[in-house]
Formats: structure tokens, sequence, C-alpha cells
């Protein structure tokens, strides 16, 4: 999906909401335990209820591979599934990759030839040649991990340069514009950082920003909007937990519906706002 399509989907759905797929088999709601396929039947029922109001969906690879074999069974089912019935959708393996060159090429091999993902998530630490596999795909997108939403992320990622007084994150940014662009590159900046997307937008003002921490994780869409919006939206804002287990009955489904569109609302009005000059 290129850069063009993705936006005019935004526009399309008045929606910039990606929804994790973190779907622990643990709080699966227990009456799918009497299909074949548990966790792939959550998938679907999930998607079907939600796909109108969200752009975007991220299966957490973790979540999959914690069940072995089966688990990735019900990954491969679920972006078959997706790819099949919903190919409008933006695909993202929240995966965290990262590792030398010839592992990378692996790894994008799996995710983007096998798998047919979109997109992918990937630690940038070990540097350009860890990340430059990703990028030799047409048509799919890389995911620098930048500012993420954790506690831990004030053990590196904010901590100063002296020689010029950037925090790693900005540094991680600035050089990776090297890299790619804002047709194939995006970055992670958690929604409970929202002030600080303000000095990342003075950095990236054109690309896509995938922002967690919407919902469970206390992070404000306001907030968000307000500092991250650009003119193409540029922001893909997941909630996980917050929408998939809105309940835990038979109705799962519709509850996690009704937690989406909640989200999509807010997401028009943003959209609107932000069209009428009335965000800033």
């Amino acid at each position: 999906m290129i850069y063009t399509e993705l936006y005019q989907n935004i526009l399309k759905k008045k929606s910039f909401l990606c929804i994790g797929l973190d779907s622990d088999i643990d709080k699966i709601p227990q009456h799918l335990f009497k299909t074949d396929d548990p966790v792939f039947e959550f998938n679907k029922q999930i998607i079907d209820a939600t796909n109108k109001y969200a752009v975007a969906y991220k299966p957490n690879i973790a979540f999959y591979e914690s069940n072995g074999v089966e688990g990735w069974r019900s990954l491969e089912k679920t972006i078959q599934y997706l790819n099949s019935n919903y190919p409008d959708v933006f695909l993202i393996a929240d995966a965290k990759r990262g590792d030398i060159g010839n592992t990378s090429k692996m790894y994008a091999k799996a995710f983007f030839d096998k798998m047919n993902f979109d997109a992918i998530t990937v630690a940038p630490y070990m540097g350009s040649d860890s990340v430059s596999p990703f990028l030799s795909y047409t048509g799919k997108w890389l995911i620098l991990l930048a500012l993420t939403s954790n506690k831990g992320a004030f053990d590196f990622q904010l901590t100063v340069n002296n020689e010029n007084d950037n925090k790693l994150f900005e540094e991680v940014i600035t050089k990776s514009k090297e890299w790619g662009d804002k047709n194939n590159m995006m970055y992670v900046v958690g929604a409970t950082k929202a002030d600080m997307l303000r000095e990342i937008r003075k950095i990236v003002p054109n690309h896509f920003l995938l922002v967690p921490g919407v919902g469970a994780q206390g992070g404000s869409l306001r907030e968000v909007a307000k500092y991250g919006m650009n003119d193409n939206c540029g922001l893909l804002v997941n909630s996980s937990r917050g929408i998939i287990f809105s309940g835990n009955g038979k109705d799962f489904a519709e509850k996690a519906a009704q937690s989406a569109h909640i989200l999509q609302l807010e997401m028009a009005e943003l959209l609107d706002n932000y069209k009428a000059g009335k965000i800033n």
C-alpha cells in the first residue's frame, strides 16, 4: 500500500484507527474454545465487527509465537482472511525485529514475501545495515521504534547527547531519514509522550507516525492529534486491549465494535477540526 492509498482510506473511513490484535489466548472468551482455532475465530469476529471503523490492524507477533506452531497457523489464517476480505486495510506486523543484515533479510522475506504484511516494526539500534533489507521492498513499510510508551523508555530513549542537546530518539529519527522517506518509513511514538510529538514533527513533518498507548495505557487522542497531525493526517493511532477485550461474553465482538466506533467518531471530529484550522 502506498502513501496516497493509506491517506485516501483515512478520508473514506474518517478514521486513523489501528486495532492491535494482541490476541492473548488466556483472555479470549471461553465459548470460542469449542472451535477448531479459538484465536483465529476471535480475530475473525473482531475484524468483521470493527473493520468499518479501522484503517489498519496490527497483530502483535509475540501473542502468536507464544502458542508455537498453532499460533503461527492462527496468525497466517488471520492475515489471509484480512487480505482476502478487507484488502483496503493496512496490515502491520508488530514484530520489533532488528538484527544484522543477512538476518534482517530473512525477517523481511518472512513478513513481506511469505505473510504479505504491509509493514513491520523494527528496532533501529543496530544501524542502517540492519534496516536496509526491509526498505528494498516496493510498496512495503518500515516502522522504526523511536519513542515508545512504556516506562522503560526513559532508560535510554530520552537520554541527552551533551554535545548537541538532542535526545536519543531525536538522533535516531534524524539519522534514519537518510535511509528512507515518507513513502516507506514510519515511526513509533507513544501516546503517553504526546507533547514530544511537536519536536518530532520538526524533524519529520510529513511522515506517518504509529502511535500506541491510547486507551488502556492512558494516552490522550486529542493531545496526539494536537501535536502530531499533519495535512495528510500523518497518524495511525493504535488501541489494542481497550477494543478487543471490551467484552468477554458471546457479544465480545459487538462490544469491540462499540469501543472502536467511539474512537472513530472522535477521530472524525479531529480530522474535521484540523481541516477547519481548529485543532492547533
